[in-house]
């Protein structure tokens, strides 16, 4: 009996589909062609003064945010020494085991460089200077030089291209570019 009451209650707090008509809400008692907005009220809206939360705009924030990553890389970076040099084969470790099982005075020759006679590893080594230092004025000057040959066949191919187009044409002394392309 509880249940049935408790139930009952919202149900006849509504109030039936037939009579919104008399119940006040805007939309019904407006007629049928006019809409539920006032246009003197959006005026009347606008005319106020603006609220307060726009005034204080340039206001400083309250927080910062900073991204400290490239900090942590640089730091990490600046504790690396490359000034020691290329490791040698196998690494340091690997060089010193060898040293202690293939003694220098005992093995000469199971050295790391005794494959090569004195002129091979001369040469080796002057060759290898010659790389580093003027290897990369040699490629540079190279790469340049192959790079103006190559703009001096595009020029000509475009001035070729544009000759074409031009005796081509009935009309190419109305033409800007014909007339150009022929004073060049």
């Amino acid at each position: 009996m509880i249940a049935a009451l408790a139930l009952a209650v919202p149900a006849s707090a509504q109030q039936p589909a037939g009579t919104s008509a008399d119940s006040g809400t805007p939309a019904a008692s407006q007629p049928a062609g006019e809409l539920p907005v006032s246009l003197d009220r959006i005026r009347e809206q606008l005319n106020k003064p603006q609220d307060s939360r726009l005034r204080n705009l340039d206001v400083k924030a309250d927080f910062t945010v900073q991204v400290a990553e490239q900090q942590r890389i640089d730091e990490i970076m600046s504790k690396l020494s490359f000034k020691s040099g290329p490791a040698p084969a196998g690494g340091l470790y690997g060089y010193e085991q060898q040293q202690r099982l293939f003694n220098p005075t005992d093995r000469p020759l199971q050295q790391p460089y005794a494959a090569y006679s004195g002129s091979e590893f001369t040469t080796i080594a002057i060759e290898n200077l010659i790389a580093k230092y003027l290897g990369g004025r040699l490629f540079s000057a190279i790469s340049s030089a192959e790079r103006a040959h190559a703009e001096a066949q595009a020029r000509g191919e475009v001035k070729q291209a544009i000759a074409e187009y031009c005796a081509a044409r009935p009309d190419r002394a109305a033409i800007a570019l014909c007339i150009t392309g022929s004073e060049r």
